[in-house]
């Protein structure tokens, strides 16, 4: 197994190595590698070798924090003050935010080392990040297929270990899926557990920033960093989760009850249920009381999602007009041509897409028919998860019915990519927390992700169940042999 943030964290604060010799190996495995993989779309090393500075002081003074001095990457729709964000999108060309997004004021307050901004679906809108203005990155374990998306530069990175971790967005499976097409470990918290002030809003009920890592302990360390309410964003909500990673991991399953629903594995590639299947009685032998549920509300999950998530993507898209920053058209006859062309050429098709379905159904006589409906629709997927969480911890479920995708795979248009998302976006509805972790790998050689699903705020047992097979599974997928030495 590739070295953790645990372990790294040790060699750090022993003086084993330094902070600045950690971030130019992984500055070195970038200059190598991205040219291919495209994972960053915007290099910071100037600002992570001055970090690295600072984080060998501050381990030298003794105290410091875990990811003191560890080398990571954000997603490239995280603000960051004085550093490129554009959502991998022409319309933001150039843009750099005056204000850190919450998630990444803690993670400096840690003494993180950024190392750069991660390719993504354009406004995180795919399955495959080849909406991206910058052209797709590629998934390390085979370069001819996709990352997923829309988080798939933030996954390849760290598949590539080209970061120790990064961070993501999931607002219908955008960190789980990339997670499970590259081999990774990708956690999806529960919505309002993690501030999403200074995260550039995609659908604002549904979005949620969580870490993706090469282990489950990795995922806790991190979002246990970047956890707790906010005053800048009103639904996020300061729990207290106590000792965290000594509530959670290190246990077994003894006693856990554990469903599976049928509606999970509805046209599943049978590769990946059979992988699923097995992981499943591997929880069983050592204990876990495995519950056959029903979902029947899970069905209407897909609809519903696509119908709320472009209602608040046009919403939220209607402020990039041209006249306040990012790109502009060159030429109109007026304010009104200008704001046109600009939206024109500045959003891709897909953006497009999802904006224009999303003013439909917030238009007058489509209203009751469609978003208020969806609306209705989701307070009742919400029912069945709460009636289902009272009799179970956790459900386990394919994280994709499929494994990557190939390259400028377009299948039988964007209704079947919508498809991938059927597994992932009930979680995104529910507001549940969720994580998914490598199961295995197909006949093609492409991981398959196992999705682990628990009730509002216990992170903790998700964490536990997943770490716990992690343990028990063993190596259960190659690791890519490239990136940082250290």
């Amino acid at each position: 197994m590739r070295t953790g943030i645990s372990e790294l964290a040790k060699r750090l604060q022993s003086r084993e190595i330094s902070a600045m010799e950690l971030t130019k190996a992984y500055i070195g495995a970038i200059e190598k590698l991205n040219p291919t993989i495209n994972a960053y779309v915007y290099l910071t090393f100037d600002t992570a070798m001055k970090a690295a500075e600072k984080a060998d002081q501050r381990l030298k003074e003794g105290g410091a924090p875990l990811l003191c001095g560890i080398p990571m990457a954000l997603k490239d729709n995280i603000c960051t003050d004085g550093l490129n964000t554009t959502c991998c999108s022409k319309i933001l060309k150039g843009f750099k935010p005056y204000y850190d997004a919450t998630v990444w004021e803690k993670l400096k307050a840690h003494g993180a080392v950024l190392l750069g901004k991660t390719n993504m679906d354009e406004f995180a809108m795919g399955s495959t990040s080849e909406t991206s203005c910058y052209g797709a990155p590629l998934n390390p374990r085979n370069t001819n297929y996709v990352t997923g998306g829309s988080s798939g530069g933030s996954a390849a990175a760290v598949c590539a270990n080209l970061a120790v971790y990064s961070l993501g967005s999931d607002t219908g499976g955008s960190i789980r899926q990339p997670a499970s097409f590259c081999g990774v470990v990708g956690l999806k918290p529960t919505y309002g557990a993690v501030s999403r002030y200074g995260l550039i809003a995609y659908g604002s009920s549904l979005d949620q920033i969580g870490p993706m890592t090469n282990s489950v302990k990795d995922a806790a360390i991190v979002f246990d960093a970047i956890k707790g309410g906010d005053r800048r964003d009103q639904t996020s909500v300061d729990y207290d989760y106590g000792s965290y990673l000594a509530e959670c991991l290190d246990r077994d399953v003894k006693g856990m009850r554990i469903g599976v629903a049928e509606e999970f594995f509805d046209g599943i590639n049978p590769e990946i249920k059979s992988k699923i299947e097995e992981a499943i009685k591997l929880f069983e032998r050592n204990g876990a009381v495995i519950e056959n549920i029903r979902l029947p509300a899970l069905k209407l999950a897909l609809p519903v999602y696509y119908i709320i998530a472009c209602a608040e993507a046009s919403s939220n898209l209607g402020r990039y007009d041209g006249i306040r920053y990012g790109y502009r058209t060159s030429s109109y006859t007026s304010i009104e041509d200008m704001i046109v062309k600009t939206r024109s050429e500045g959003f891709g098709d897909e953006v497009k897409r999802r904006i224009m379905l999303g003013t439909y159904v917030l238009s007058s006589g489509y209203y009751d028919a469609y978003y208020k409906k969806a609306c209705l629709i989701r307070e009742e997927i919400n029912r069945e998860f709460d009636a289902v969480f009272e009799k179970c911890d956790v459900l386990v479920a394919p994280t994709a019915p499929n494994t990557a995708f190939p390259l400028n795979y377009k299948g039988a248009g964007p209704v079947e990519m919508y498809l991938s998302d059927i597994c992932t976006v009930p979680v995104n509805i529910a507001g549940v927390p969720a994580i998914s972790v490598p199961c295995g790998e197909d006949s093609n050689g492409l991981p398959v992700g196992m999705q682990i699903i628990g009730k509002k705020f216990d992170e903790a047992t998700v964490l536990q169940a997943a770490h716990f097979y992690e343990q028990s599974a063993g190596e259960v997928i190659g690791v890519y042999e490239g990136g940082a030495r250290i």
